[in-house]
Formats: structure tokens, C-alpha cells, sequence
């Protein structure tokens, strides 16, 4: 097949998230398939962005892989500037569609960025050449600023989006979700219920093959902290508002006397708040180390006893959560305590932790106990659940295949 992929923030190891289309497109043209990924040259989620040297588009070849960057305007924030952007992105694709598909006619044609406005250039490309379309679903837009930026319907930014949504669930062939749960909403936007599909986010498990380090981070104060009989749970990522981290933060308050620590590693806005609460209220059972590297992720984890995600409530997650940091979680092989309420929960499904409501702290050191209180051997068993649960429904290897089949038969 020759697949085209638009994908507004795409990106690559060597650029930064997002790195989902990569991974998917890189499966495919080692299958066998031509892949042509379409992106802004200007993303906030990359690390580093490619520098088309005052070019309004390049191409070239990664991995097997054809990339078609256009032009776009730095930005930061959800100003006037991300609109700029996103119009440049749009244009750009109106404008060079031809080129585009120069490297041969398209198959399938894949509308994939957080926004649904780049379902009309999408579907122009694939009218013209009798191509399947098929919409990606990340995050549900407009309802996503309706309810969490309590954005009119009525607004005018919100209804272009939402004519653009309904446009995607009537003209596209096939929907493909991140979301496991959202195929209420679509068909009550006009998609027919089975054009609905999961393929929810992954991971690379080639990337959690490698040896872990002989010395990994923190080792001296972890193995001390595990010497004196200290159990311990750890948060790691973001120290942001939607974190929902105080009543992390709160429950050790709550095991004040217990050989239990709380750690939590990472940056964000909330970090030093944090860090002062815990000083005032759990100086012994509380501690926010700095963070660290990707790399050093891995070898983290796994001198954990535990592991804590949560989340503040948002309506939205009626529609499925599937994050990334659970998912490093689960591969590390580690009891997930799991602070979400959602419409699925992937630590009861696979059975490799304790599931308690969001922000509620003494839930929280109710399950650090309970797991505490575990043998060991249980423990890991429990954690190795959660491991093959992820390599079974999320390693990219099989997610591309799921992928693909449905561009092959819809």
C-alpha cells in the first residue's frame, strides 16, 4: 500500500515526541508499504524541529520512511500564534498535495492531527484518487475545550471544529481511536457504529530489552532507603495541576510511623509547592528527588516497590485514558497503585495493581499498605501481569498490524 499520513506535531527519536506516526509507519514500510508522513516543521512537542532553511517545504527519507515537512511559524502557548500555525499546516497541505503524493498514488490517506480541520485536505486527496480515508482520533475535539476551557458551543472557533468532527464521522471510511470508549460520541455525530476501531497508544519493547545499568540513577539512596526497611512507592512525570499530586503528597501524612516512603521525580509548576507541603505535613514519609532522563527511566522503576499514577476527575475520561507513563509502569514490571476514574482501567484489567478513586489520600495510603503488607513474591507476580498485559495488547509491532488490516479492508 502507499499510505499517506498527516499528522500536524509528528515526530521521531531524533526530533522528539510525538512519536506514535513514526512508529506505525516504520512497522509498515519494514511490511513492505510506502509511507509518506505529512508535518508542520514547527511543533511545541518536539525537542529539537527540522530546519527547512527559509524553504516553504522539504522532503526527505528516515528509516524508510518519507517525510514531507511544511513551513510553519514558531509558537508558543494557545494564542494567535498555534492558530498561525495550524493555518500554515492546513494551507500547506491545500497547497502541495499534488507533490505530496508525487512518490505515487495513495491508498489510504490517514487525517491524524489533535485538531479535525485537516479532514477537508484529506479528504480532497483521497476523492482524487479513489483512496480510503481514515480519521485518527487522539483527544476528542471541540468537546475537549468545551469542557475543560468551558468553551461555548456556540463559540466560533468551536463550531468550525465541530463541523469539521462531523464531517469526519460522515465522510471517513474507517475511525481509528486512541480512545477505547468514544463510539457513543461518534455515532451521535453521524459515524456508523462499525467504522469505529481501537489502536490504542504503545510501546517499543525493544526499548525495555536492553540490560539495565550497572549503577543505575539514585542506587546509593535507593538501596539505603531499602536496607533500613523502607517500602517504596514512587511517582514519576510531571508535577503538574492535572497530576492531581497533593493527595499523593497528603497520604503520607496518613502513614506517618510506617516504613513507607513516597517519592516523587519529576519537573512541572507545581514541583516546589509541592515539595514545602510535603516538609510541612510528611518530612519522613515524603520526598521529591529532581528529575530524570528518559534513559534513565528503566533503571529507576525498577528499584521501586510500587508504583502511583492518579489524575484529577475530568469528565472526559469517560471516553478511555490510555497514558504513556502507566504504560512504562506496567513494562517495569512493578504493582501500579491507579488514581483514575475512567471508562477503562488497564491495572484492573490486567489484574497488576489496586484501583482506587482519584484524590483521595487516605485511599491512597490504605493501598500503599495493603501492598506493603504483600510478600514479596506476590508482589512480583502481580507485576509481571501488568508486563505482559502490555507486550500482549500495546507493542507497536502488533498495534501497526491491527493498524494496517483495517486500512486493508475498509
Amino acid at each position: 500500500m502507499n499510505i499517506i499520513y498527516l499528522e500536524h506535531y509528528a515526530g521521531s527519536p531524533k526530533l522528539g515526541m510525538e512519536f506514535r506516526p513514526y512508529y506505525l509507519a516504520q512497522r509498515w514500510v519494514k511490511a513492505g508499504h510506502h509511507v509518506t508522513i505529512v508535518a508542520s516543521s514547527y511543533s511545541h512537542l518536539r525537542t529539537k524541529n527540522p530546519d527547512l532553511k527559509g524553504q516553504p517545504y522539504h522532503t526527505e527519507i528516515e528509516d524508510g520512511i518519507r517525510w514531507f515537512w511544511i513551513a510553519g511559524p514558531a509558537y508558543s502557548g494557545n494564542g494567535m500564534g498555534r492558530v498561525r500555525n495550524i493555518l500554515s499546516f492546513l494551507n500547506g497541505v491545500e497547497r502541495y498535495w499534488k507533490l505530496i503524493c508525487a512518490a505515487g498514488k495513495p491508498d489510504a490517506v490517514i487525517a491524524s492531527s489533535t485538531y479535525p480541520l485537516d479532514i477537508y485536505p484529506a479528504k480532497k486527496i483521497a476523492k482524487h484518487y479513489g483512496a480510503k480515508l481514515v480519521y485518527e482520533v487522539h483527544d476528542l475535539w471541540p468537546l475537549s475545550p468545551m469542557e475543560l476551557g468551558h468553551m461555548s458551543p456556540h463559540h466560533p472557533f468551536i463550531m468550525v471544529m465541530q463541523r469539521a468532527e462531523n464531517e469526519c464521522c460522515k465522510s471517513c471510511d474507517e475511525i481509528v481511536s486512541l480512545l477505547p470508549c468514544a463510539q457513543e460520541h461518534f455515532v451521535e455525530h453521524g459515524m456508523a457504529p462499525e467504522k469505529f476501531h481501537c489502536v490504542p497508544n504503545g510501546i517499543v519493547a525493544q526499548d525495555w530489552e536492553k540490560p539495565l545499568p550497572e549503577h543505575p540513577v539514585y542506587e546509593e539512596k535507593l538501596k539505603k532507603l531499602h536496607d533500613d526497611g523502607w517500602f517504596l512507592v514512587a511517582y514519576t512525570g510531571a508535577h503538574g495541576v492535572a497530576n492531581a499530586l497533593d493527595s499523593f503528597v497528603e497520604a503520607g501524612s496518613f502513614l506517618s510511623g510506617e516504613k513507607v516512603k513516597l517519592l516523587l521525580i519529576g519537573p512541572g509548576p507545581e514541583r516546589e509547592r509541592l515539595k514545602k507541603k510535603a516538609a510541612q505535613i510528611a518530612p519522613e514519609n515524603v520526598e521529591l528527588l529532581d528529575p530524570v532522563g528518559r534513559g534513565d527511566m528503566p533503571g529507576l522503576l525498577h528499584q521501586m516497590d510500587a508504583l502511583y499514577i492518579g489524575l484529577q476527575r475530568q469528565p472526559l475520561f469517560r471516553f478511555g485514558v490510555s497514558p504513556n507513563k502507566l504504560m512504562d509502569y506496567m513494562m517495569a514490571a512493578k504493582p501500579v497503585i491507579f488514581a483514575i476514574e475512567a471508562g477503562n482501567d488497564m491495572v484492573q484489567e490486567a489484574q497488576c495493581g489496586i484501583s482506587i478513586p482519584p484524590e483521595d489520600s487516605a485511599y491512597i495510603a490504605d493501598a500503599v499498605r495493603q501492598l506493603a503488607a504483600m510478600p514479596a513474591e506476590a508482589r512480583a507476580a502481580m507485576g509481571e501481569r501488568g508486563r505482559q498485559y502490555i507486550l500482549q495488547h500495546h507493542d507497536y509491532d502488533i498495534l501497526a498490524k491491527q493498524f494496517l488490516e483495517i486500512l486493508e479492508t475498509c
